[in-house]
């Protein structure tokens, strides 16, 4: 075993497939956004950012975690009763009253169309019982995610701030959630939905909403989207684009304040324009040299013990049938090959000996195992006196 570690990582062999290159990313003072992120929505890489990593508050895109976890968790046809604090919520709200009550269903789309704060706090409450109950689980689904550097306080994304921090989020986190979400065919027919009408279970009161993404008439292919503002978060926005089968989130925070709402639209534009045109599928795979192992004290395949056991290795059936990375074209694949040399036996057959890595400026973004193709069996005593006897059979 102890040569099996010595040896790992032994041989690595680089390939570099060239692009040459054209077009430039928007310059950072470019976009109004003081935190941009272009996303590959299929695969979670970044295309483009301007401080991703920072974290700000981001207003009722909030909403867009409130409603996965609404459509993951619990039941459209669910009733949910208002309490005198969701009737508290400030505009822009439904206009709920303490002792009403609401599908679910009807509560998704009053909270995505119209960004309506008292509808995401009557789900919240219905789903978990208190806003700081489902908070907790609003920031295990984005740590889940993979979204440690997201905080949420609230569940329809008002200005808020406690011991742990204030609630915020990154524009690279709000593009990994926003990704996510997309998946959800209920999350997208919602947030598609032109116009919506319900009423309160009892049939007291009548709800017309319209849905405020200008997004979705702005550029062929868009697929969703959510808005967002408060004071301290000014204009935040997060919206997906699908077209010739690529799928790009954009995600701004900060993007002006009173008297710039169109700066949203602007930035979000130029992001998926810079995305259309200088991204494109490629195919990267490069069948990789894959080396025989040398097995120490193993029997050789012949049984001949005068030869070295050597040891064939092999990918998974399906590691060369397509490996396709959205690229730009001066944009270069490294593909590195790390694999055992010598092995100790016993080895046996599947018995991972190494891995096939492409990378991307630095990046893993695939991964293949190498595994042993065959068992090799130590050489033993009891091996060595039955080919002994062996040997004095055949001399008889």
């Amino acid at each position: 075993m102890k040569k099996r570690f010595l040896c790992l990582l032994a041989s690595a062999l680089l390939f570099w497939a060239p692009y040459t290159a054209w077009g430039e990313a928007p310059p950072e003072n470019g976009l109004y956004a003081q935190a941009a992120v272009l996303m590959d929505a299929d695969s979670g890489r970044v295309l483009y950012e301007k401080n991703g990593v920072q974290p700000l508050p981001m207003a009722s895109t909030t909403k867009i975690m409130t409603c996965i976890l609404a459509l993951e968790e619990g039941d459209p046809d669910a009733v949910y009763e208002a309490s005198s604090y969701a009737a508290s919520m400030p505009k822009v709200h439904l206009g709920v009253r303490a002792g009403e009550r609401y599908r679910q269903e009807d509560l998704l789309y009053a909270m995505m169309l119209e960004s309506y704060n008292d509808a995401a706090v009557v789900l919240a409450e219905g789903l978990a019982g208190s806003v700081e109950a489902f908070a907790e689980r609003m920031n295990q689904k984005a740590w889940d995610l993979g979204c440690m550097d997201t905080y949420f306080i609230t569940p329809n994304g008002l200005d808020a701030a406690d011991e742990k921090g204030i609630h915020s989020t990154t524009a690279r986190d709000l593009a990994r959630i926003f990704s996510y979400c997309i998946q959800n065919p209920r999350f997208l027919e919602i947030t598609q939905t032109p116009s919506y009408s319900f009423s309160d279970v009892e049939g007291s009161r009548s709800f017309q909403c319209a849905n405020r993404n200008a997004f979705l008439s702005m550029m062929d292919g868009a697929l969703s989207g959510k808005t967002g503002f408060t004071n301290n978060a000014g204009y935040c926005y997060v919206g997906a684009l699908r077209r010739d089968g690529r799928t790009y989130v954009v995600a701004l925070l900060a993007c002006g304040w009173p008297n710039n709402r169109s700066y949203k639209w602007s930035d979000t534009r130029k992001l998926m324009e810079y995305g259309l045109a200088e991204y494109q599928y490629r195919e990267v795979w490069r069948e990789p040299l894959l080396l025989p192992v040398r097995v120490e004290n193993g029997i050789p395949a012949e049984g001949d013990l005068s030869q070295e056991a050597v040891l064939s290795v092999k990918l998974p059936e399906e590691a060369g049938s397509s490996l396709r990375l959205l690229l730009r074209e001066d944009e270069k694949v490294e593909q590195e090959v790390q694999q055992v040399r010598i092995l100790e036996a016993p080895v046996e057959e599947g018995e991972t000996v190494g891995k096939v890595v492409y990378r991307l400026n630095g990046e893993t973004v695939a991964e293949y195992p190498v595994t042993a193709a065959e068992t090799v069996e130590p050489v033993t005593w009891g091996w060595c006196l039955k080919q002994v006897g062996k040997g004095f059979f055949l001399a008889e």
